[in-house]
């Protein structure tokens, strides 16, 4: 087919064997080829079909007759391959500038990919100087290198690949959740409660509130009338909840105020938290989340292998035999004081001395799990004295320890901390007299006058869960916008 030239309102509009291409503001944009990305381009089974991508160069490869690039759009790990003849205009197209590329896709002669892109247009949407550009062509760059970008990161095969995965594994979590009949419940980000009751809050108030007409009211200077925070835990909002379901979740931010730079500590990140109506047994919320975790790594070793792949290959090499380990074994469970035990007869040189009544620390938590085989292991029946106030009493046990469980897991200690929750009024009580607030959570005792049934729940850390499965050692690169002490960039 001859192509032909045609004048419409002052401007040229020229048709191809391929697409026809309008030249507005020197910008050239197609009125025909199907716009896909470059994940589907690479699964077409359509090869001769005209179609139009929008994306980012990888790299550029220049031959006498040709220029070979690789365009990425974010949509899978591998690029596809585009072939440009030296016909077309390439001289401004470098490594990591923005194209929209309109062709024919054909079946590739190289073995390394099954299609090509044939290029009949291509446009630069955004130039990209390569020597000022903080990613090289070749270079195999650091996640703590390009940690340093954290508004340009995305650009790297490593973090778009963790970004992907981290959004399949949200999907897969509420997935997950909705089979299991969970009411997933948006539970507020400012709240009035301190949930842990370890301090540890952002305390919100408005800007500039000194000069705001709210603040006319001296005696009582809060926005919202008491003092309001950046939530810890969505659990006690979950609660009110499992009051009318019999199992509920949310997922979203949680913030801590730790003035911390370890490599698993974030000042904002996000929770995972169920809470399930009508239970007595930590043995339910072990089963939940161990369900969880095995179903949402199965999907994302399903649905992002390549992705995955890359993490086990070139950040924790080896890590796979780690997953398949966790995937096939049934997780461990031992008691708080067996734990003691098993730290008490190590040989290992603890910096802080394993004592029954103490806490256990990431590097008890870690020797824990290696020495349960490097299968994630469930500590059940801590001190009562450790535990926040909403936790169960053991009143049968013989020393004072409450219902509550942890899971620790490779790479990160604890992932994972539930109880069962103290459903008896005059307990209840008592603990918060003790606590002193028994006034600020009136509220909270009233749901066990009306109604009230035993229940349960826990809470996750999702960047947790991502360094576990991915072999992650910072937590700092497993969220796209990292915020801890001293550090809140963009």
């Amino acid at each position: 087919m001859m192509a032909a030239t045609v004048t419409l309102l002052g401007r040229s509009l020229v048709t191809s064997r391929l697409c026809a291409c309008v030249i507005v503001s020197k910008r050239l944009y197609c009125s025909s080829g199907k716009r896909i990305r470059v994940h589907d381009a690479l699964n077409s089974l359509e090869a001769g079909s005209a179609i139009r991508i929008q994306g980012w160069v990888r790299s550029v490869r220049s031959q006498k007759h040709n220029l070979f690039l690789h365009v990425s759009d974010g949509s899978s790990l591998q690029p596809l391959q585009v072939v440009a003849s030296s016909d077309l205009n390439t001289r401004d197209i470098t490594f990591g500038c923005a194209v929209d590329i309109t062709g024919s896709l054909e079946k590739s002669p190289s073995k390394k990919q099954s299609v090509e892109l044939q290029a009949s247009r291509i446009e630069v949407v955004g130039e990209c100087n390569p020597v000022d550009f903080p990613f090289k062509i070749k270079g195999h760059h650091s996640l703590e290198y390009i940690r340093q970008f954290p508004h340009l990161r995305c650009r790297t095969n490593a973090f778009s690949s963790l970004l992907r995965i981290r959004s399949q594994a949200t999907a897969a979590i509420d997935s997950y959740f909705r089979d299991n009949n969970f009411v997933q419940i948006h539970t507020p980000v400012i709240t009035s409660n301190d949930c842990e009751g370890a301090g540890e809050l952002f305390q919100v108030e408005p800007a500039g509130k000194e000069g705001n007409e709210w603040n006319s009211d001296k005696e009582n200077p809060h926005f919202f009338s008491v003092p309001a925070y950046l939530t810890v835990s969505g659990q006690l909002h979950l609660e009110v909840m499992a009051g009318a379901f019999p199992a509920v979740y949310t997922f979203g931010p949680t913030f801590r105020a730790e003035n911390s730079q370890t490599r698993r500590h974030l000042a904002e990140f996000y929770m995972v938290e169920a809470e399930i109506a009508f239970t007595e047994s930590l043995k339910d919320l072990m089963k939940v989340m161990e369900g969880l975790f095995k179903t949402t790594t199965e999907n994302l070793l399903s649905h992002c292998a390549e992705d995955v792949e890359l993490f086990h290959k070139y950040v924790s090499p080896g890590y796979m035999e780690q997953v398949d380990l966790m995937m096939k074994r049934n997780f461990n469970v031992i008691s708080y004081t067996e734990a003691i035990d098993i730290l008490n007869c190590s040989s290992e040189q603890f910096t802080f001395k394993p004592e029954w009544g103490c806490d256990l620390q990431t590097e008890h938590e870690k020797y824990i799990v290696q020495h349960c085989g490097n299968v994630p292991v469930f500590v059940t029946d801590y001190p009562y004295e450790l535990k926040p106030f909403y936790a169960r009493d053991n009143q049968d046990q013989p020393r004072h320890t409450a219902a509550a469980v942890d899971l620790l897991v490779p790479v990160v200690g604890e992932l994972c901390g539930g109880s069962l929750r103290e459903e008896r009024l005059e307990l209840l009580r008592t603990r918060l007299a003790k606590a002193g607030l028994d006034d600020t959570y009136a509220w909270y005792l009233q749901l066990r006058e009306f109604g009230s049934v035993p229940h349960g729940g826990f809470g996750m850390g999702f960047e947790r869960y991502l360094q576990c499965v991915l072999g992650i050692d910072n937590i700092k690169d497993t969220i796209p916008f990292a915020r801890f002490s001293h550090s809140c960039v963009l």
